[in-house]
């Protein structure tokens, strides 16, 4: 006998009959953000990269490239296979990697898109060069260097250099540009201290810029960039392309951070929830724990009624396993029981793994369900 649970939501229904947990994406949100990035990109003539990790969705993908995106990023090749299936053209795999099993994925996919990978190692360089020779593949390599953050890239222009000459004795490979990523700067939370540290990434990569440019050696692309510091990037006059995920979605670690006049997102991915329990005054206890919400960069900052006539503000306070502790903000002796059932909406601390805990995206426009988009990157991180 075969026991499949029923699904969460079917198109037409209404939001506050969809099963709990689910993750839900507010499209007219999320539409709004689409569409900002994509026009603050093209403003300022750079490509755009957006980095699915993010959302892990080829649907989602394929309206980033309808809104004027080069490609995407991605983080692992497991992770590239279902944007290459959905028809990606260009994909390019913003880390390095090692390993029999890692090479054969990238032959692969180089042969069904334009595949670019980094590299910052000779024998990185040497094995996907054999690799890709044995397979017929042509693919492109952007060496990282590190522009700060102290964890992948080259820390010298010889270092750079020796690559880049690697590179070119190796027939199947082409230098493409390079990488220069700084994710520790994107979460800085006040504005001007992250707007200088952005700079200071830039300069960096521009002066391994200038060191090939020394040796006659055209860099055609510069990427990096997250959602943190794209404004900073784009204006930079380094960047060529940029590589913001989160931007689609926000979350509480970006929302609490400062943002310039001309860039504000809007939250559009929530987790929602039902409160199950409420038998102590003062607190309430809702259905997303540790395993709904990614609490890595905090628990969710807010608490949304679904039914926005319902007045008592709550804190998210503590996640066990597949409990929320939810905390009255104003009166410690509300009695929350006649509140059993009632939904919420959570923004979670950090999308990414948050968004890599769920198997679909619930989208809704008001209050009415009106798509169900598989997360079929899920789970693929080799």
């Amino acid at each position: 006998m075969t026991l499949i649970p029923p699904c969460a939501a079917r198109v037409g229904d209404m939001l506050e009959t969809v099963a709990t947990p689910s993750l839900t994406i507010d499209l007219d949100a999320f539409d709004a953000n689409l569409a900002a990035m994509s026009a603050y990109a093209a403003r300022h003539g750079v490509a755009l990269r957006p980095h699915g990790k993010a959302h892990k969705s080829s649907e989602i993908a394929k309206r980033q490239v309808e809104a004027g995106a080069v490609g995407v990023c991605c983080q692992k090749l497991s992770e590239a296979y279902p944007f290459a299936r959905a028809g990606i053209g260009s994909i390019h795999v913003s880390n390095e990697f090692v390993g029999a099993d890692k090479l054969a994925m990238a032959v692969e996919l180089a042969s069904h898109v334009r595949l670019s990978v980094c590299v910052d190692a000779l024998s990185q360089v040497r094995a996907l060069g054999d690799a890709a020779a044995r397979a017929g593949v042509t693919i492109d390599v952007l060496p990282e260097i590190d522009a700060g953050q102290h964890r992948c890239g080259v820390t010298s222009e010889d270092a750079l250099l020796a690559l880049v000459d690697g590179i070119a004795e190796q027939r199947a490979l082409r230098f493409a540009g390079i990488q220069a990523y700084h994710g520790g700067i994107q979460h800085v939370a006040d504005w001007s201290a992250r707007k200088s540290e952005a700079n200071r990434a830039a300069d960096i990569a521009s002066g391994y810029l200038r060191s090939l440019d020394a040796r006659g050696v055209r860099c055609g692309v510069v990427t990096g960039g997250g959602t943190g510091t794209v404004e900073f990037d784009a204006a930079s006059g380094v960047f060529t392309e940029l590589q913001p995920g989160s931007y689609l979605f926000m979350d509480g670690d970006y929302g609490g951070i400062g943002w310039s006049g001309e860039l504000r997102w809007r939250h559009s991915l929530f987790v929602l929830s039902t409160i199950m329990s409420a038998t102590r005054p003062g607190m309430a206890v809702c259905d997303v724990g540790l395993k709904g919400l990614a609490v890595d960069s905090g628990l969710p900052r807010s608490v949304h009624w679904l039914d926005t006539n319902t007045a008592p503000a709550l804190s998210y306070v503590a996640a066990n396993d597949e409990h929320g502790m939810l905390q009255a903000q104003h009166d410690a002796d509300a009695d929350f029981a006649a509140f059993a059932g009632e939904r919420l909406r959570l923004p979670p601390g950090h999308c990414d793994p948050t968004v890599n805990l769920y198997d679909e995206y619930v989208c809704y426009r008001g209050e009415r369900v009106t798509d169900i988009w598989p997360i079929d990157a899920r789970g693929l991180s080799r």
